[in-house]
């Protein structure tokens, strides 16, 4: 079993590789199926490391939305079909700064640096 901090540094990498791969023109990513499917994976793991970090970890940090979370994961890999990118994107945007801050704050606690 791979130790906590392993999770949450997959967890910044993954948030780290989804902006860079939509960048700054939401459009053009959004008609770049590459692109698209490479943010969809990166999701997936970000979202799969999440589930593998212990209960008593993520009930410090109530701001995240955990089950949202596992959820998410749970309609990217079983309902790949109905994904709406454009949705799965905003997703993204509006909780990833509480996620990163979450990840960081954890590795902090762990005295481990920043992936970031």
């Amino acid at each position: 079993m791979n130790r906590p901090q392993t999770y949450l540094h997959h967890i910044l990498d993954c948030i780290e590789a989804v902006q860079e791969y939509i960048g700054d023109d939401r459009d053009a990513f959004l008609h770049n199926r590459m692109a698209q499917d490479a943010v969809l994976r990166q999701l997936q793991i970000m979202a799969e490391s999440s589930q593998r970090l212990p209960d008593d970890l993520k009930a410090g940090y109530p701001d995240v939305e955990w089950r949202a979370l596992a959820a998410f994961r749970n309609v990217l890999v079983h309902n790949y079909l109905g994904v709406d990118v454009g949705e799965a994107l905003t997703a993204f945007e509006a909780k990833m700064p509480v996620l990163r801050a979450a990840a960081e704050a954890m590795l902090a606690d762990f005295g481990d640096k920043c992936a970031a």
